[in-house]
């Protein structure tokens, strides 16, 4: 008979040196604080990881009387990333074979799948996502298992508490394996108590991540697996940035530590490589998902359980995939029918976005989704506090103030943004306000964009900042820009002069000052754009594209007031006056002449310079 493989290959070597303090026969030599319990913490994948840090600080905070110390196993298939974490904490780490050496008071665990010594202390369990929804492969053999429910041993023996955050959960898992009967806890889910208690945060996270009032957010939510919506549609992301304008949307990614973990993030960051140049927000896989859900305007998801938080949260949802792991019976399976879906047949995404964002159709059937997932919100915390104090046998510190649900803190700045932009604006003359001339501005990314097609009252043209990288776009670009520094008023003239002398192609320049920007032609005029309300310009691009249209319809760009939109929501009064003049910058030694430049922009379907 041929041998069996197994799924996931036997790890026989743990990086991790067997420690010999805090704990251990002879920890007590070394160490300063005498604590008089030992929680020792799993640290198996990094999904099962991050949730427990969520937890754990929240409730051992202030006590002396606790020793942690975590605990790698190695054994997962999504091992990698999790010694990263763990140093980088400066968190106390054990190899797993010596948790069979010491005598710990409680093990907590947010990795179901775990392979506990024998001993008679508890071993707690939560949930690293929302219930038990989904089936997932079995390490010990070809098929698959409940995710979340724990080995039959632990059950055996009685060691087990299964942590859930509604009753009917509970009794999901008595129906699974009867060995839970009267082994879980209903605490709640503290992820969504300080999802809902971040709130009030919404727009400092926003801002935080390059998202200004008016824009909207979407975010792309996947699980793990073949079946998941990155599986499914990986190239979600630039279909959705292609499609949606860069000054209305902004697109955010969130994939499960899963997929960073089996696939590495070089991996993931060539895969998405036009999305990010286009300005895709790739969330941190360990820190930063919760932040940009609050942040979120719309949710894409699948069958994961930021989906499940998104419908929780009051969140529009579309769904664009949903694996059949899914268990049915379950609330995280009900989204199945009772969200809106992205569907697959290859139409145009915008108008689905936009209902979805408008619409409220869905919103009753996902709150209802959303009670059957979480019981009681707004109490996890305490109650697991509770839980974990008892199960240490350990009366709770006294005179400690009650702390609610921490909010998320702001993540790390974002300022990915596209350096090439397919520019539509288009022109419109409004009889019923003297004339008043209107500018509509469209910009999509170059690199996604598809070939644009111009009328008597659109136009398009090519723009790129300096620091786009892709020098066949620079070269065939009608407005160059720098956004990254501020000229002062005095040095713009010579800045537009020199930018128009470094891309011969080009036809307008433009850099921003302290409160307005300076337009540039290649015929030495130069334009200065300027809010009247007395707000900063300070975008480039917008004032290049702004003196651009009224090239285009004829429209002398002095003296001129024009009203320009970003779409429905973006609007703002702008004022076009003349600026110093330049001497035109000539066509420098070995610089292609426009003509012939104007000829490369044809010939990639792109508008000539004019």
């Amino acid at each position: 008979m041929e041998p069996v493989t197994p799924a996931v290959p036997a790890i026989t070597a743990n990086p991790v040196a067997r420690v010999l303090t805090p704990v251990g026969p002879d920890a007590a030599r070394w160490r300063t604080f005498d604590g008089e319990r030992t929680l020792v913490v799993a640290a198996r994948t990094v999904t099962s990881l991050v949730r427990a840090l969520d937890v754990v600080p929240e409730i051992t905070h202030d006590d002396p009387r606790v020793t942690v110390v975590f605990a790698y196993d190695p054994t997962s298939a999504f091992n990698d990333g999790v010694l990263d974490l763990l140093r980088d904490l400066g968190c106390r780490t054990l190899p797993w074979p010596q948790l069979a050496e010491i005598t710990p008071d409680l093990l907590l665990s947010a990795s179901e799948n775990i392979k506990v010594p024998p001993g008679d202390y508890p071993v707690l369990v939560l949930p690293h996502g929302v219930g038990f929804h989904k089936r997932v492969p079995d390490s010990e053999g070809p098929g698959t298992r409940l995710s979340g429910l724990v080995p039959e041993e632990l059950l055996a023996a009685r060691r087990a508490w299964l942590a859930v955050s509604h009753p009917d959960q509970a009794a999901q898992l008595a129906a699974a394996h009867p060995g839970t009967a009267g082994r879980t806890v209903l605490v709640g889910d503290p992820v969504l108590d300080r999802l809902l208690a971040s709130a009030r945060r919404r727009e400092r996270y926003r801002a935080a991540l390059g998202v200004p009032p008016r824009q909207r957010l979407v975010l792309v939510s996947s699980t793990w697996g073949g079946e998941s919506l990155a599986g499914t549609r990986p190239g979600l992301p630039a279909e959705l940035l292609a499609e949606l304008p860069a000054d209305e949307f902004r697109v955010a990614l969130v994939l499960h530590p899963n997929v960073w973990s089996a696939h590495g993030a070089w991996q993931i960051r060539v895969m998405q490589r036009s999305a990010v140049e286009a300005g895709l927000i790739v969330v941190d896989p360990t820190d930063g998902w919760q932040q940009a859900l609050v942040a979120a305007d719309l949710v894409i998801g699948d069958h994961g359980s930021v989906t499940l938080y998104g419908a929780a949260t009051e969140h529009p949802v579309l769904l664009g995939a949903f694996g059949s792991e899914s268990v049915p019976g379950t609330a995280g399976h009900a989204l199945r029918s009772a969200a809106g879906w992205l569907d697959d047949d290859g139409g145009p995404l915008r108008p689905r976005v936009e209902a979805a964002l408008t619409g409220t159709g869905h919103a009753p059937r996902l709150a209802e989704v959303a009670a059957r997932a979480f019981a009681e919100p707004g109490t996890a915390l305490p109650r697991l506090r509770e839980l974990v104090y008892e199960l240490l046998r350990l009366a709770p510190p006294k005179r400690l103030p009650a702390r609610g649900p921490r909010a998320f803190p702001l993540p790390p700045p974002h300022t990915a943004r596209a350096r090439s932009l397919l520019v539509r604006t288009t022109v419109v003359r409004d009889d019923g306000t003297a004339g008043e001339l209107h500018v509509h501005v469209d910009r999509f990314p170059a690199g996604l964009a598809t070939d644009p097609a111009e009328d008597d009252h659109r136009y398009w043209h090519l723009a790129c900042d300096v620091d786009e990288p892709d020098t066949r776009l620079t070269e065939s670009a009608t407005v160059v820009s720098a956004a990254s520094g501020v000229c002062a008023p005095g040095a713009a003239a010579e800045g537009v002069a020199r930018l128009l002398a470094d891309f011969p192609g080009a036809r307008i320049a433009a850099l921003p000052r302290e409160a307005d920007c300076l337009v540039g032609l290649r015929d030495g005029r130069t334009v200065r754009v300027a809010a009247p309300d007395g707000a900063a310009l300070t975008d480039p691009g917008t004032a290049a594209a702004a003196v651009y249209a009224c090239l285009r319809a004829g429209v002398p760009p002095y003296g001129t007031t024009l009203v320009l939109h970003h779409g429905p929501h973006q609007r703002r009064r702008l004022e076009l006056e003349p600026g110093p003049r330049e001497p035109a910058p000539a066509t420098g030694p070995g610089r292609q002449p426009v003509a012939s430049r104007s000829r490369t922009a044809a010939a990639r379907g792109l508008p000539p310079s004019s």
